[in-house]
């Protein structure tokens, strides 16, 4: 099976497809000078864009990785996350400290999910 990806630029894509599963690169927040529940919330939105693009969704995410600029964080994050994902359909997940690219982002996720199968 083939290998698809998508908005391919020299160091990433930002979709990568391959056996029906979905991987997308590191996302962050649209503005980072806004607070941790704000960062989470368009993370994950770029999170939905990017799965819909996919042929996926946040049903069929299978594993995802968040990393906090501060593990004080974590309850805040935890609430906007509480929130977005659906009743029944949590992935398997880990949630790390780390030194952000970027020293203004708090928080950034990468996902792997399955390709929604037509029933």
């Amino acid at each position: 099976m083939s290998i698809q990806r998508y908005e391919t630029q020299r160091r990433l894509s930002r979709i990568v497809i391959h056996n029906h599963t979905i991987y997308l690169c590191g996302q962050v927040a649209s503005d980072y000078n806004a607070g941790i529940a704000e960062q989470t919330r368009t993370m994950l939105e770029k999170v939905d864009t990017l799965l819909t693009q996919a042929g996926s969704d946040r049903e069929h995410i299978l594993s995802a990785t968040i990393y906090l600029k501060d593990m004080a964080l974590f309850s805040q994050m935890n609430e906007v996350w509480d929130n977005w994902v659906p009743e029944g359909a949590a992935p398997a997940r880990a949630c790390v400290q780390a030194q952000m690219a970027l020293e203004e982002a708090l928080v950034e996720i990468s996902v792997i999910a399955a390709v929604k199968t037509e029933a």
